[in-house]
C-alpha cells in the first residue's frame, strides 16, 4: 500500500506542478510520516524538489511520533531539507498515553526530544493535548513543566475533542468515561496560557506559542490569512483563488482515482466575498494579530457589536487593531455567530 501510495502521490503532484509559483513552507504531516521508512521518506522529498520549487529560506516541518524517532531516520530527514520537526509527545503521563492510545510512551518521548536536539535541527515544537479524562490541574502542569525544559520553540496545546464515529465518541456516549466540565476546560485553558507566558513563550494563536515572533509557525498563519496553499494526498485540502477544495478521505480510492487519471478531488466550494470577509474576521479573533477596526465595524451591527466585546473585556483596541484577550480567546469558536 506504500509503494500504490507514493505513485499516486507523485501522478497528483503532476496536476499541480504548474499551478503555484514558489513555496516558502512544506509541512509534511496529518498523520504520522515518520512511521516511513528512511528510503520512502527520501523517495517523498525528491518528487517534492522534482515537481515544485522552494525559496531558499523555507520552513520545512516533519511531524513526528516518539516512538518512530531513531537517530538514522533523523539523519535522514535533515539531508532532505528538514528544519522543523513537530513531535506528538501529547503527554508526559502514561496513563494519559494510555488512554489517548499513542503508540509511545513517556521515556520515549524523552528520548526522542533528546535525539532531535542533539541532531541540530533550526527549530522544535513540541505538541500536547489536555483535558483528558482522568487528568488533574497539577498533572498537566506538570507535562507543560517537562515540555519547557527542552526549550522547544513552539508549543501547541490541544483541548481533547472527540471526532464523531471514533471509538472515544462511543465510549463517551456511553457514558464510561466524562470529558471535563467546560469551566474545569477553561480552567485548565488559562493555566497553560498563564504558565508558558510566564515562561516567556508569545501566545499568538489559541492552541499556539512561540518562543519569539520568529518562531510562530509560518505554515499555520498560511491558513488563517487566506494565503494559497496547495494540499496533497487523501483528505487533503487546498486553497487558491478564493476556491476551497478537498481529496478522497480513502487511500484506496484515492490510489484508485490517480491510476486512473483523475484529480482525487471530492468537494470544492468558492467563497463568496461575504463568507471570505467572515472567515477573516473570526480566523482573525483567533489570533494575537487581532483585526482591524474597520474589518470589524463594516459589518452590519459591528459598531454595536464591538462595544459589547469592549465591555465583555473580550477584547482591546490597539493602534485601530482589534486584539482577543485572554477571556476573548475562550469564547473566540463562538464569536463567528455574532456576526451571523
Amino acid at each position: 500500500m506504500v509503494s500504490s501510495w507514493l505513485s499516486a502521490l507523485a501522478r497528483e503532484m503532476l496536476f499541480y506542478k504548474d499551478s503555484f509559483g514558489p513555496f516558502d513552507t512544506l509541512y509534511i504531516g496529518g498523520g504520522t510520516p515518520t512511521v516511513l521508512e528512511e528510503p520512502v521518506l527520501q523517495n517523498l522529498f525528491e518528487h517534492l524538489y522534482h515537481y515544485f520549487h522552494f525559496t531558499d529560506d523555507a520552513e520545512i516541518t516533519v511531524e513526528a511520533n516518539p516512538g518512530d524517532v531513531t537517530g538514522e531516520k533523523l539523519t535522514v530527514l535533515r539531508a532532505c531539507g528538514v528544519n522543523r520537526v513537530s513531535l506528538g509527545v501529547q503527554s508526559f503521563d502514561d496513563e494519559d498515553l494510555t488512554f489517548l492510545k499513542r503508540r509511545h510512551t513517556a521515556k520515549e518521548a524523552v528520548k526522542a526530544l533528546g535525539l532531535i536536539r542533539s541532531q541540530g535541527f533550526l527549530s522544535l515544537g513540541i505538541d500536547l493535548i489536555y483535558g483528558i479524562p482522568g487528568q488533574t490541574l497539577s498533572g498537566w502542569l506538570g507535562t507543560l513543566e517537562r515540555a519547557v525544559l527542552f526549550h522547544p520553540d513552539h508549543i501547541s496545546c490541544y483541548q481533547l475533542t472527540p471526532a464523531e464515529e471514533t471509538e472515544l465518541w462511543e465510549v463517551l456516549a456511553r457514558g464510561e468515561v466524562k470529558l471535563p466540565a467546560e469551566s474545569e476546560g477553561e480552567a485548565l485553558f488559562v493555566a497553560t496560557a498563564e504558565y508558558l507566558e510566564d515562561h516567556r513563550y508569545l501566545h499568538y494563536e489559541i492552541s499556539n506559542f512561540a518562543w519569539g515572533e520568529e518562531n510562530r509557525s509560518r505554515h499555520n498563519q498560511k491558513y488563517w490569512q487566506h494565503t494559497p496553499y496547495l494540499g496533497l494526498g487523501p483528505s487533503a485540502h487546498s486553497f487558491k483563488d478564493g476556491k476551497r477544495w478537498w481529496n478522497v478521505r480513502s487511500v484506496e480510492k484515492y490510489c484508485s482515482v490517480l491510476k486512473e487519471g483523475r484529480v482525487p478531488v471530492s468537494g470544492e466550494e468558492k467563497l463568496t466575498r461575504d463568507q471570505h470577509d467572515l472567515e477573516s474576521l473570526y480566523l482573525g479573533l483567533r489570533t494575537r494579530g487581532g483585526v482591524t477596526l474597520s474589518q470589524l465595524t463594516a459589518n452590519k451591527g459591528g459598531n454595536a457589536l464591538l462595544k459589547e466585546l469592549l465591555q465583555a473585556d473580550y477584547v482591546r483596541v490597539i493602534d485601530q487593531q482589534v486584539i482577543p484577550t485572554r477571556k476573548g480567546f475562550l469564547v473566540a469558536d463562538r464569536l463567528p455567530l455574532a456576526f451571523t
